[in-house]
């Protein structure tokens, strides 16, 4: 894809698919017009970065099913919805191929994002660092303590998940500072909603449902019993 089709592109992506889905904030639409997307893919996979799907990131075998970027309007609505403000400290659970982090980086102060699978993380550093984005700290964790949060550095004002859990674990919501926000996508196939969590104080949390989507699972969070007859 040459420069001005690419252009073209994204301008496409951003008034087809991004603003139908209420995404009206000047500076969110600003953003994603100017952070390359598709920087942040493969080169076998770049170009898929503006169609309207969940772009896999490492195959589809096994374990590998879940790694994937997020579509393109879920991205955004969830960067919108979390209202990161230049002074705040953002955790992001769930590093894929690092572009979420970016994004993330360009609205707040400085981003902490947890990623289990060593070959993301890797990629995630080197699509940084060629974008030119400095207030990332990339760390490698197992999957059981990605739901653990990163208390070693909390208290955080923004929380993300970059995929979806069965519920959110309460060691997450109390690395929230007070009026801090934590956005995921909850539920089980075939109904899951994208959530805002906002501290309102020392043990009290409001909930606003977002819209309804699907994202691949995080690893390493719990999922409730099945009981079997």
């Amino acid at each position: 894809m040459n420069a001005m089709n690419t252009e073209i592109a994204r301008f496409n992506m951003i008034e087809q698919q991004i603003r139908p889905w209420d995404v009206l904030d000047a500076a969110v639409l600003s953003l994603l017009s100017t952070v390359r997307r598709e920087d942040f893919l493969p080169p076998a996979l770049r170009a898929l970065a503006f169609v309207d799907t969940q772009v896999p990131l490492l195959g589809r075998e096994g374990d590998h099913e879940s790694a994937c970027m997020l579509e393109p309007k879920v991205e955004a609505r969830l960067l919108q919805e979390l209202q990161v403000q230049r002074h705040e400290k953002v955790l992001e659970i769930g590093t894929g191929s690092g572009f979420m982090a970016a994004l993330l980086a360009h609205r707040g102060q400085w981003v902490h994002t947890l990623e289990c699978r060593p070959a993301l993380a890797a990629m995630a550093r080197a699509s940084l660092a060629r974008n030119g984005v400095a207030n990332v700290t990339v760390n490698d964790v197992s999957a059981a303590a990605g739901a653990q949060g990163l208390p070693a550095e909390g208290p955080f004002d923004v929380i993300l998940l970059s995929g979806s859990v069965a519920a959110v674990p309460k060691a997450l919501l109390q690395q929230l500072k007070p009026g801090g926000r934590l956005a995921a996508v909850v539920g089980e196939q075939p109904i899951m909603r994208a959530r805002l969590y906002t501290r309102a104080g020392e043990a009290a949390f409001s909930e606003t449902d977002l819209f309804d989507t699907v994202a691949p699972r995080l690893e390493g969070f719990v999922e409730p019993t099945r009981f079997q007859f």
